[in-house]
């Protein structure tokens, strides 16, 4: 393939030879280049022209490069060398011998899941690094995710990174920075406030992109595309791409919850959502492993007595138990890895958390787009989650039997374990909680009833409408 652009590219810049063009965009230009020298491949980013006379944006390209060099991480891009004097200012990065991610799902389409997850979750450990030294991205998108050719996940353009406690007034209050489609809602109005979160917000909706080939909210401009953000007005994944699994669909909507709250609060905790088990180090993971060598947990509830029950078994029997309503309350429970062990709300467990932790409704969109292009309606199972809540959607956080309202016989998923003086050994769909014996127990499902979505369509027209005439009269009567 010959080089592009070649015939554009300048000669040289300090010590490099600059060898073609590979990429431009509003703040100047990325070459591929060779140092004199030493003879190494590298990526020479030169600010274009008018940029360099803007002391803002000027202050912004040497932010990117302090950041990088700061950054050293195996899943973002390495800053080199800066260069902020004389008419053309550039910096030198690492080169990645590949193409972004963005390139990959235009050529491509979607990403097979189990590929994208582990992609995903390398630009989350970069993501990590970086908002523990107290650093925001800010412009995380697929076109921003570089991958090289042994299939490895680089991070880059970390022009609009933020420090979280400095002062620098690169951005103003009330001005949002990035890119509309994969922003948090909150950047839209102030992007010097925002925190972590509006990073996982922005790989939720990378990953959206790329396990279903479509941008989240489409071709709405960024007035719209806001509007929908703040109502969760977006097909959900599993809607587009009915193959994909129930927890990547979870974990993705529950990043891209308009609520900042309602989000992981960290990128290690979105990974734990999408694989459903714990980031620990290697150490820690290997002394679990080693007293724990099976999927066996430990589980307090209590019954409709209010009567404490420590019961064990296979993290696939509690689930089950937990999606056939047949725990009661599940915000009262309790579990641990060993018998003797700390024992935490099972919010606070990888392994169950997306069976109580609800992301924000999916609002259902007017109609959805085809992978033609063509509006399409989705089914109701798919997206209306009003009417088919998701497990863990009923009230006080219960799980609703699944399957038509009825209980399911589930086998034995537990065996007596711990302090409670009655074994647990039936099934539990003939256990009674209130300890009456073996009677057999139905269990009716409640329906959810979710709050209604508060319309600001009409509050927002009446904003545009007086600025329309506001403008209007400063233009035509001044």
């Amino acid at each position: 393939m010959p080089p592009p652009n070649a015939s554009d590219a300048p000669t040289q810049l300090g010590n490099y030879d600059l060898l073609y063009k590979i990429a431009e965009g509003g703040m100047g230009a990325v070459y591929k280049g060779r140092h004199r020298f030493t003879g190494d491949i590298v990526a020479v980013k030169v600010i274009a022209a008018n940029t360099a006379k803007n002391p803002v944006l000027l202050q912004r390209f040497e932010r990117e490069f302090q950041t990088a060099k700061m950054l050293e991480h195996p899943n973002v891009v390495r800053g080199i060398e800066y260069q902020g004097a004389g008419p053309q200012p550039f910096l030198v990065m690492e080169f990645v011998d590949g193409e972004s991610l963005g390139q990959r799902v235009e050529r491509d389409g979607p990403v097979p899941e189990a590929e994208a997850v582990r992609l995903i979750a390398q630009v989350c450990d970069g993501l990590q690094k970086a908002h523990k030294q107290g650093l925001v991205h800010r412009d995380v998108k697929p076109d921003n995710i570089l991958l090289n050719r042994e299939g490895q996940a680089k991070l880059t353009d970390l022009g609009l990174v933020k420090e979280l406690d400095d002062n620098l007034n690169l951005t103003k209050t009330g001005r949002g920075l990035g890119t509309p489609h994969f922003m948090a809602p909150e950047q839209f109005r102030n992007a010097k406030g925002v925190d972590v979160r509006c990073d996982i917000y922005s790989v939720g909706a990378t990953l959206y992109t790329m396990v279903t080939g479509q941008v989240p909210f489409g071709t709405a401009g960024p007035l719209d595309c806001w509007m929908k953000k703040i109502r969760n007005e977006f097909p959900a994944p599993k809607a587009v791409a009915p193959h994909l699994s129930d927890r990547i669909d979870w974990a993705i909507r529950r990043a891209m919850s308009a609520d900042p709250a309602q989000r992981p609060a960290s990128c290690r905790e979105f990974v734990e959502d999408l694989t459903g088990e714990g980031r620990k180090s290697g150490v820690a993971a290997h002394a679990a492993q080693a007293a724990n060598p099976t999927d066996l947990w430990y589980m307090v509830y209590k019954d409709e007595a209010g009567q404490p029950h420590t019961v064990k078994g296979q993290a696939d029997g509690i689930r089950r138990a937990l999606q056939d309503n047949l725990l009661g309350d599940a915000s009262n429970i309790l579990v641990s890895r060993s018998k003797g062990g700390q024992f935490v709300p099972l919010a606070s467990v990888p392994e169950f958390r997306d069976l109580v932790v609800n992301p924000a409704p999916v609002a259902k969109p007017p109609g959805l787009l085809g992978r033609s292009g063509a509006m399409k309606r989705p089914s109701d199972e798919a997206v209306d989650f009003a009417a088919n809540p998701p497990p863990g959607s009923g009230p006080s956080g219960a799980m609703q039997a699944s399957k038509g309202g009825r209980p399911v016989v589930v086998p034995t998923p537990f065996t007596a374990g711990g302090a409670d003086a009655n074994a647990e050994t039936a099934p539990y769909a003939r256990h009674t909680p209130s300890g009456a014996g073996g009677t057999s127990r139905r269990h009716t499902p409640i329906p959810a009833t979710p709050a209604e979505p508060f319309d600001w369509t009409p509050v927002l027209a009446g904003l545009v409408a007086v600025l329309t005439v506001t403008v209007a009269y400063l233009l035509f009567f001044k």
